[in-house]
C-alpha cells in the first residue's frame, strides 16, 4: 500500500481493528499510537470532526474537485484510483477501518485531485476540514507530532511499494500483499487487486492458478 506521492498523500493506520468500538473510540485508539490526548483534548478534537457515509459504488471524491476533507474509516472499504488517458484504472490504496486517506497535495494547495475515491462497501468515515485541520495545531500542538508520524509511515510504505513495483515480479508483489493485508484480500474484486497490482485480472487469474498447484 503506498504513501505520499508529488500527487497524493494517502494516510495508513498500523493495524486492522474489528472490534465494535464506537467511531470515536477507534479514532482515538489510533492517534493514541503516537500521543497522549486528555479528556479535554479529546473533546475539543471531536468538535472538529464531521461524520459522513457513502453507500456501495457511491463516490465520495472524484477528479477535478478540491479535496475538502481528510478521511479516517470507521466501517466499510474505500478504493483510491485514478484512470490514465487510455482510460486503464490504477488503484493507489484500499482504506478499510483504521486507516486514514485522502488527497493531501489537493488538500492542502487547494488545488484539483485527480483522484477518484469510491466506495466498495457502505462505508463510514470521519472527516476534518482544511480549516479545522489548521486550528487543531494550534489549540492542540502535539497533533504536529501525530500528523508528522503519520506522514512518514506513509512516506516508507510509498518508497517500499515503489521499488517492489521496479524489483519484484507480479507474483512476489501479491504475495507480499496477501501476507501483509490479508484482511482486506478477501474484502476486494479480483479486477480491483489487479489494478492495484498493476496487472490485467486475467494475469491475476494465472498467478494464483500457479500457487493453488504448488
Amino acid at each position: 500500500m503506498i504513501g505520499v506521492s508529488t500527487n497524493i498523500f494517502l494516510f495508513l493506520s498500523l493495524m486492522h481493528n474489528q472490534s465494535l468500538e464506537s467511531p470515536y473510540d477507534l479514532i482515538f485508539k489510533n492517534i493514541a499510537r503516537y500521543i497522549e490526548l486528555t479528556a479535554d483534548e479529546k473533546e475539543l478534537y471531536k468538535s472538529f470532526l464531521k461524520e459522513g457515509s457513502a453507500k456501495r459504488k457511491e463516490f465520495v471524491m472524484l477528479p477535478g474537485e478540491i479535496t475538502k476533507y481528510e478521511y479516517f474509516v470507521t466501517k466499510g472499504c474505500l478504493k483510491v484510483y485514478s484512470l490514465d488517458r487510455n482510460g486503464v484504472e490504477h488503484v493507489s490504496m484500499f482504506a478499510i477501518e483504521d486507516y486514514w486517506t485522502g488527497d493531501m497535495a489537493s488538500f492542502m494547495t487547494q488545488q484539483p485531485s485527480t483522484y477518484f475515491i469510491k466506495a466498495l462497501e457502505d462505508s463510514e468515515f470521519l472527516m476534518i476540514n482544511k480549516e479545522n485541520f489548521e486550528q487543531l495545531f494550534q489549540e492542540i500542538p502535539k497533533f504536529e507530532r501525530f500528523y508528522r508520524n503519520l506522514y512518514q509511515s506513509s512516506l516508507v510504505n510509498y518508497i517500499r511499494r515503489t521499488n517492489q513495483g521496479i524489483a519484484l515480479t507480479a507474483e512476489e508483489r501479491y504475495e507480499i500483499f496477501l501476507s501483509r493485508y490479508p484482511h482486506v484480500a478477501n474484502r476486494i474484486t479480483q479486477k480491483d487487486l489487479a489494478a492495484y497490482l498493476g496487472i490485467t485480472p486475467e494475469f491475476l487469474s494465472m498467478i494464483r492458478s500457479r500457487m493453488s498447484k504448488r
